[in-house]
């Protein structure tokens, strides 16, 4: 990897974080058409930039993220599920962000229910929708964003989806997903760090630069996507990111099947 992908990847990231179209997905299909080497700095570099995505909501949440202890505990809660399947799976997640194909299904099946989603969930005049996020409801949230450690899955899908399972609004779903994907990304990524480090790894100045310039970019480029994805679902619901993720995967598969197949070399 050189600067310029790093730079490119960043972008991907940024724009694709808080979308429900999978921003590791989306990275790993971008390094596969660039003939990236997905070796374990790529895989590093993958995780740690999300990092720099997430904090954008700190920044443009700051008021409302520094809030009282309850909704602290309600994070905590539904980030516990991510901590016990993270250590538990973590080979075989690795296994995983290796193969575009596994991506090309999650984007598939999840532009399907998509479709769905507005249908299943928050009919419109439901006396039972709601803005409250009690500890229940975070827990079940917290148990739906696993689903994402399925590359292509969409941790903010997973998490907004699940949050209007119990009852939430669009809006309010997506915010919690958005809270909730601090302390998320915070742990994956001093686990991938832990991990880089206990193998024996050790970056080169060049490497740094590119996490460093990684995250910068990933940053700003979030900063200016959040608002219009909040704004954009509110009026307009999933529809149109469940036809893209369906295109997409479409494509990929006839991509990987029938022209040239997607690998991470």
């Amino acid at each position: 990897m050189n600067t310029l992908q790093a730079i490119v990847l960043a972008i991907i990231e940024g724009i694709t974080e808080f979308l429900p179209v999978s921003s590791t997905g989306h990275m790993i299909i971008a390094s596969s058409f660039f003939g990236i080497a997905h070796d374990d700095f790529t895989k590093l570099f993958t995780i740690v930039i999300q990092l720099g995505a997430i904090l954008s909501v700190v920044i443009l949440y700051f008021k409302r993220f520094f809030q009282t202890f309850d909704f602290y505990f309600k994070l905590l809660v539904a980030f516990i599920p991510a901590v016990v399947l993270g250590l538990l799976l973590s080979d075989f997640i690795d296994g995983l962000l290796e193969n575009p194909v596994t991506v090309a299904v999650s984007l598939l099946i999840g532009g399907i229910i998509l479709l769905k989603v507005d249908e299943w969930f928050n009919k419109p005049n439901d006396p039972e929708v709601s803005t409250e996020i009690t500890y229940a409801k975070a827990l079940k949230i917290g148990l739906f964003q696993c689903l994402a450690m399925i590359p292509g899955v969409s941790r903010s899908g997973a998490s907004i989806v699940g949050g209007m399972s119990q009852k939430l609004t669009r809006t309010s779903a997506a915010e919690f997903s958005f809270f909730l994907a601090v302390p998320t990304m915070l742990g994956a990524t001093a686990k991938k760090c832990y991990d880089y480090y206990k193998a024996g790894f050790e970056l080169s100045q060049d490497q740094t630069n590119m996490l460093i310039i990684g995250n910068i970019v990933a940053f700003v480029v979030a900063l200016l996507a959040i608002k219009t994805f909040i704004g954009f679902l509110t009026k307009n619901g999933f529809k149109v990111f469940g036809y893209y993720r369906i295109l997409a995967g479409i494509i990929l598969l006839l991509i990987h099947f029938f022209i040239h197949p997607l690998t991470i070399i």
